[in-house]
């Protein structure tokens, strides 16, 4: 598949625009074109080691889960191990693509793996998200009624006010006379303008109303999950649940107060990666993540709030996999899509 398809196919599976704001997401690197995709290469972190696979195992195209360019580069050289990525790709004529938080949020993503270590349960996300093309522009609607005498002055002024969509004019009779109703869109900064300039003739302003313009939730999508489970489980049960899940030896574990590993847990609040400013403020009998502050752990712990860290990526990395054959049949079987064998965590325990 030609590339653009491939980036195009990838931003169709999970939109870069559920990603957070702050994020890095989608193609950050590019081959000149055209550049063929046959081969696909699947990793949580880009490190030199894992380029170095994907060169061996001639990759066209490495989508790093998190991204390995975040922060702004000044220069490409050999100076430092991202600046040195960069300059593998491009001389192996690798694209390196990256979806982080959008596959946080996508209902078939990472949060939604990780729920299925936690045994049978229902889950809705902690953080939803929003519809990011409706309503298109402006933040507020504007609606007030004008006779003849007012309309046109007052519409020539308005059209000159910046950051203003979506203006229309209605006939309406109001107070048995006939008047126009006017409605339009509007940013913040544009709303105090507007207000500003009705507010110059009583009878336009006191036959206005604003509404608050919200963007519609969308359905079993967003930041984060809040897990109830069909059935309470012990907290040491959980734990070996997760161990299981995640493949891992061991995890760190940190028992609210007034509860021990038997207590039972019943509603169970969860983040891939480091989860502290997406579980803060949850009520649950549980919080999973990959790390969290110490003070955010305290937190929780006084309040009553179990605790299971498992490392950053332990908490990404297994959905891999998964991820593996579901691009595969969204990709409708036309690349090769293969997982690294040397992505792994760079923690251990000694």
């Amino acid at each position: 598949m030609n590339l653009r398809e491939v980036i195009s196919a990838l931003n169709d599976f999970a939109s870069p625009s559920l990603a957070e704001s702050w994020d890095n997401v989608g193609l950050l690197v590019e081959p000149s074109p055209p550049h063929t995709v046959n081969t696909l290469f699947l990793t949580n972190d880009l490190t030199e080691e894992v380029m170095e696979e994907a060169v061996q195992k001639k990759a066209d195209l490495v989508l790093s889960y998190h991204p390995p360019i975040f922060t702004p580069l000044k220069r490409v050289t050999w100076k430092t191990w991202k600046e040195r990525l960069v300059v593998r790709a491009l001389e192996n004529r690798i694209g390196i693509y990256s979806p982080h938080t959008a596959y946080d949020a996508i209902p078939h993503g990472v949060n939604n793996w990780l729920t299925k270590g936690l045994g049978a349960c229902t889950s809705v996300p902690l953080h939803p998200s929003t519809a990011s093309s409706t309503p298109a522009e402006g933040t507020h609607r504007v609606e007030f009624c004008a006779d003849a005498e007012h309309l046109d002055a007052v519409l020539s002024k308005i059209k000159d006010i910046p950051e203003i969509s979506c203006l229309t004019t209605l006939p309406a009779r109001v107070e048995d006379e006939e008047q126009t109703r006017v409605s339009l869109s509007c940013s913040q900064k544009a709303l105090l303008e507007v207000m500003a300039l009705l507010s110059q003739n009583s009878l336009l302003y006191h036959k206005t109303q604003i509404l608050l313009l919200q963007k519609p939730l969308l359905p079993h999508t967003g930041m984060g999950r809040l897990c109830t489970l069909s059935e309470p489980v012990s907290l040491s049960d959980i734990i070996e649940r997760i161990k299981g899940h995640l493949r891992l030896p061991h995890v760190r574990v940190a028992v609210g107060a007034g509860r021990t590993l038997e207590s039972p847990v019943k509603k169970a609040a969860l983040c891939a990666g480091s989860g502290s400013s997406v579980l803060k403020g949850t009520e649950a009998d549980l919080y999973l993540t990959g790390e969290m502050s110490h003070h955010d752990v305290l937190d929780a712990v006084a309040n009553g709030i179990s605790v299971i860290l498992c490392e950053h990526s332990n908490t990404e990395r297994g959905f891999l996999s998964e991820l593996r054959d579901a691009l595969a049949i969204h990709l409708q079987n036309k690349i090769n899509i293969i997982v690294s064998e040397k992505d792994r965590d760079p923690l251990q325990v000694a």
